[in-house]
C-alpha cells in the first residue's frame, strides 16, 4: 500500500503543477508603436534625406498648421539645405550648390543673412566658370582652322598616303600644323616595324620648322592587318 500511497501522491502533485502553469497567463509581446510625424521629420534630416523631409514638413504645416515645432524643424531643414550646398560647392558642382541654396531661401526667406555665404562662394564659383570658357573661347578662336583633325574630338584617325610620295608630303605639311596649332599627341600605326622611324623623322623636322620649341610625343604600334594611318591626340587644358 505504501508504493501505491507513494505514487499516488507524486501524481497528484504533478498533476497540480501543471495545472498552474496552464492557468498561468501568457505574455503577449507589445506592439511596436510607430513614430509620429515629428520623429519621422527628424530622422529624414539626420539621415540626409531633404527631399523626403520636406514633404513630411509639408503635411504636417497643413495638419498643424499653429504647432510651435514647424519654425524649429523649418530652419534646421533649411541648415540641413546650406550645409549641402556647401559641400557640393567645395567638390567644384556649382549648380548643385545653386540648387540646394535656393530650397535653403525657400525655407527662410526671412533670414537672408543665413544664406549670403554660401550665395557669394556660388556667385565667385560661376564667374570663375565664366572668365574660363570666355578664356577657352578666345584661345580657341585665335588658333588657325584645323587643317585635318576635328578639335572638338577626342583624337583623329589619318589614313597616310604611304604610296604617293608627294601626296604624304602634303599631308605630313598638315598634320605638322595640326599637331603644333593643337598640342597633339602623335601615334602612327604601322602595318611594320620598321615603318615607323621614318614617319616620326619626316613628321618632326616639319614640326621642328614650325615650333622649334614644341616638345613633339610621338610613338607607333604595329597592326599588321591595318593600313598605315596616324592618331592625332589634341591637348585638353
Amino acid at each position: 500500500m505504501k508504493p501505491f500511497a507513494t505514487r499516488y501522491l507524486l501524481l497528484a502533485v504533478f498533476s497540480l503543477i501543471l495545472g498552474a502553469c496552464s492557468s498561468a497567463p501568457v505574455e503577449q509581446p507589445k506592439a511596436l508603436i510607430p513614430p509620429d510625424g515629428w520623429e519621422q521629420l527628424q530622422q529624414s534630416i539626420t539621415s540626409n534625406e531633404l527631399a523626403t523631409a520636406e514633404d513630411q514638413l509639408a503635411t504636417l504645416q497643413n495638419q498643424s498648421p499653429d504647432d510651435e515645432r514647424l519654425e524649429q524643424y523649418q530652419r534646421q531643414l533649411a541648415e540641413a539645405y546650406l550645409q549641402r550646398s556647401q559641400i557640393v560647392l567645395q567638390k567644384g558642382d556649382v549648380n548643385a550648390a545653386a540648387t540646394a541654396l535656393a530650397r535653403a531661401r525657400a525655407l527662410m526667406p526671412q533670414a537672408p543673412a543665413l544664406t549670403g555665404g554660401v550665395n557669394g562662394a556660388i556667385t565667385h564659383a560661376r564667374k570663375a566658370e565664366l572668365e574660363k570658357a570666355e578664356a577657352a573661347l578666345k584661345a580657341a578662336e585665335a588658333k588657325p582652322a584645323a587643317r585635318l583633325i576635328d578639335p572638338t574630338a577626342s583624337s583623329t584617325v589619318v589614313a597616310l598616303k604611304t604610296t604617293d610620295i608627294v601626296g604624304l608630303r602634303r599631308q605630313l605639311d598638315d598634320i605638322a600644323a595640326d599637331v603644333v596649332n593643337y598640342r597633339c599627341e602623335v601615334v602612327f600605326q604601322v602595318p611594320r616595324t620598321q615603318d615607323a622611324p621614318w614617319l616620326k623623322t619626316l613628321l618632326g623636322k616639319r614640326v621642328q620648322k614650325l615650333d622649334s620649341a614644341f616638345d613633339l610625343e610621338q610613338r607607333h604600334e604595329v597592326q599588321r592587318a591595318l593600313p598605315a594611318q596616324v592618331v592625332l591626340i589634341p591637348h585638353r587644358s
